[in-house]
């Protein structure tokens, strides 16, 4: 009886649970050391340069990667490409794509997919994220316990700019492509990214060089930080995050 109480009074929200991307110094920025199951995201590229979008795509997928169960992505332009997916752990054979015609098309995609409870994880491409929508879709995740992401993508300015904007999401983050780190042989390293926790609810901001996701989808620190050697080059100094 108490049990079925608390489910009405909570509006039968699943309870929370915590996404650890398995780096120590970033999962201790989020509440309860993981990224927030039942909740929306925000990630976005973190400049102009031509990787950066990719960057953020593949930081998506390699969240989606380390979860089990269906991925929705839902999109307006055909430009994803699978087989770079995979390499950040995310099999094809996991994936539903859903292209849409429009931005709002796209949200409202995301929204039923979340509304369903079927997928894992939801990823959503858009310019734009209005308060209004934002609060729909962390409803939504509460409600079925998925993990919503919305992968903000822009061709112009105007809606770039727009990615400051307060929205309901519990974590917002930029990522930005750096140099591979250098090989003792002709080749090309492991991609590295700059990857910048904006904002967390409950948690701290963060800023960290990272490895990218590998063939399983974890992020790690680079050999020369994770030894300690440069360990104060990554993170900040901690302050709480406005929520």
């Amino acid at each position: 009886m108490r049990a079925r109480i608390q489910a009405i009074e909570s509006g039968n929200r699943h309870e929370k649970s915590t996404l650890p991307f398995g780096v120590a110094s970033l999962d201790s920025k989020l509440p309860e050391g993981g990224l927030a199951l039942g909740a929306l995201h925000e990630i976005a590229g973190g400049g102009s340069g031509a990787g950066d979008g990719p960057a953020a795509a593949l930081f998506a997928a390699g969240i989606a990667a380390r979860t089990k169960g269906k991925v929705l992505w839902c999109l307006s332009r055909p430009d994803l490409f699978a087989p770079a997916l995979a390499q950040a752990g995310l099999h094809p054979d996991r994936v539903i794509y859903v292209e849409a015609r429009n931005d709002k098309t796209v949200l409202a995609c995301m929204e039923e997919g979340l509304a369903h409870g079927g997928p894992a994880v939801v990823v959503a491409e858009v310019a734009r994220l209005s308060m209004v929508a934002s609060r729909r879709l962390n409803l939504a995740a509460e409600k079925t316990g998925c993990l919503a992401i919305a992968l903000r993508r822009w061709s112009r300015a105007k809606d770039a700019a727009e990615f400051g904007q307060p929205t309901a999401a519990a974590t917002r983050w930029k990522i930005t492509a750096l140099p591979s780190a250098p090989l003792p042989t002709p080749g090309i390293g492991r991609p590295r990214w700059r990857v910048e926790l904006l904002r967390c609810r409950g948690g701290e901001t963060a800023v960290h060089e990272l490895e990218a996701c590998d063939a399983k989808g974890r992020l790690a620190l680079p050999s020369h930080l994770a030894d300690g050697s440069a360990a104060a080059r990554t993170g900040r100094p901690k302050r709480r995050a406005s929520g």
